[in-house]
């Protein structure tokens, strides 16, 4: 994850970027599964579900309305909430078994690409083009949520 700009600085980005820890770690559970046959595919799945759903609904109500109401990345954030969907839906419809491993990978590849843009992308253009009112609004639902 990106420890470069600052922008973790932010609390909300902060603990955005920590649950992407969390999802990319419990995705290579389910990755190494799904190569080496050593576990329970279906239950790493529901756990990569069950930090990924908070997640992108803390993203979705708090990160990415107010960039959408700033307006100048509201285009980037709007292809980030078509891939929340997309990811759901792949992950929603795949098939655990290991006669479909490489479709499971390719999600998996695809959720990486995904928190890739938004650590190295849109976090750090966020710190940037958001006014610290906006900052200051989002700050207690970081503590809270």
């Amino acid at each position: 994850m990106c420890h470069y700009c600052g922008c973790r600085e932010f609390p909300l980005i902060g603990q955005l970027s920590a649950e992407h820890e969390e999802i990319v770690a419990a995705a290579a559970r389910l990755r190494s599964v799904m190569v080496h046959g050593d576990g329970d595919p279906r239950a790493l799945l529901a756990d990569l579900l069950a930090v990924l759903i908070p997640h992108t609904v803390r993203e979705e109500h708090g990160l990415f309305a107010e960039i959408r109401a700033e307006g100048s990345l509201a285009a980037a954030v709007d292809d980030l909430s078509a891939e929340h969907d997309e990811l759901y839906a792949l992950l929603g419809a795949i098939d655990t078994t290991v006669t479909n491993r490489l479709a499971v990978l390719a999600v998996l590849d695809q959720l990486r690409f995904h928190i890739d843009n938004e650590e190295y992308g849109l976090f750090p253009a966020s710190a940037i083009a958001l006014p610290i009112e906006m900052w200051d609004r989002l700050t207690p639902q970081a503590a809270t949520a």
